[in-house]
């Protein structure tokens, strides 16, 4: 008899542990959606679609190319010449130049939507910067690939580790 018991008891547990007891009563179906139910359904994927190519309207395309040749047009216009230990130098020329070859060539690549040739064009750009970095004796900010979005793309540490 204790054994019974014992059985009766796990069976109990089984049971309330898979959900309770046994319904009482007959389950009914669930009712499909009436046409007016339907119609609201469609009209909220309709609704959805319509905020999803809108919000896609809001993202800033080109990388934020356009953000980046604005900071440095606006770094250019407030120092146009640095003085450096060898004499001075005229960024405006460099920023030409970089803006005519390495942006226009990350440009390119955007409007390509060439993942491939894009990571290099990228990387050349980065160079190009560090470059005027070194000329403007400011080796100290070294452009790189951000790690993660929205992450720091200039690295301020003394020590060189590749650009």
């Amino acid at each position: 008899m204790r054994a019974y018991g014992r059985a009766v008891v796990i069976l109990v547990a089984v049971a309330l542990l898979a959900g309770g007891a046994a319904p009482t009563g007959t389950a009914q179906p669930a009712e499909p959606p009436t046409t007016g139910a339907a119609a609201d359904q469609a009209a909220e994927v309709a609704r959805l679609t319509d905020e999803i190519e809108r919000l896609k309207g809001m993202v800033p395309d080109g990388f934020y190319l356009n953000e980046t040749r604005s900071h440095l047009r606006w770094a250019v216009r407030t120092r146009p010449v640095r003085r450096t230990t060898t004499g001075e130098i005229d960024l405006r020329g460099i920023l030409d130049g970089m803006d005519r070859s390495l942006l226009a060539g990350v440009q390119k690549t955007i409007e390509a939507r060439d993942p491939a040739t894009f990571a290099k064009a990228y990387r050349d750009a980065l160079s190009g910067c560090y470059a005027c970095h070194q000329a403007s004796e400011k080796p100290y900010l070294r452009p790189r690939v951000p790690d993660a979005p929205e992450g720091r793309m200039i690295e301020f540490s003394p020590a060189r580790s590749g650009s």
